[in-house]
């Protein structure tokens, strides 16, 4: 199982989760990092204080461009090709991975509460 566990009150993590849901073809399961589950994924897998995007692969977390570049690689039609950005140094990726991250609020907001999904989502998300 793929588990992509992403910050429920962003607006960018929102809008990132449904183009991912759209375009998956069901591959991945999700829930928000402020969720029971994803507070116990978080300490599973050592993760305190993450405000990345983090997907949980194979029993190993990865996270911010790792594991955004890793998830566009299941995406169907042009956004799988975006994977061979992991040639980069990992360095170079999260810096302006974590550029945007830390001005994703102001630049996007953010929600009051997490996202709710639709009936036809709720089976792709862990509760």
């Amino acid at each position: 199982m793929r588990i992509i566990l992403f910050d429920g009150v962003c607006n960018v993590c929102d809008a990132s989760v449904q183009f991912i849901l759209k375009r998956d073809g069901g591959v991945f399961r999700f829930a928000s990092l402020q969720s029971e589950v994803g507070q116990q994924l978080v300490k599973q897998y050592h993760l305190q204080g993450i405000d990345s995007v983090v997907l949980i692969e194979h029993h190993q977390a990865y996270t911010k461009s790792t594991a955004a570049l890793r998830i566009a690689k299941y995406l169907q039609g042009f956004w799988r090709f975006l994977y061979i950005a992991i040639i980069l140094p990992r360095p170079i990726r999260d810096r302006l991975y974590t550029f945007v991250a830390k001005n994703r609020y102001k630049w996007f907001g953010q929600k009051e509460v997490c996202m709710l999904p639709s009936k036809e989502q709720q089976t792709r998300f862990l509760s």
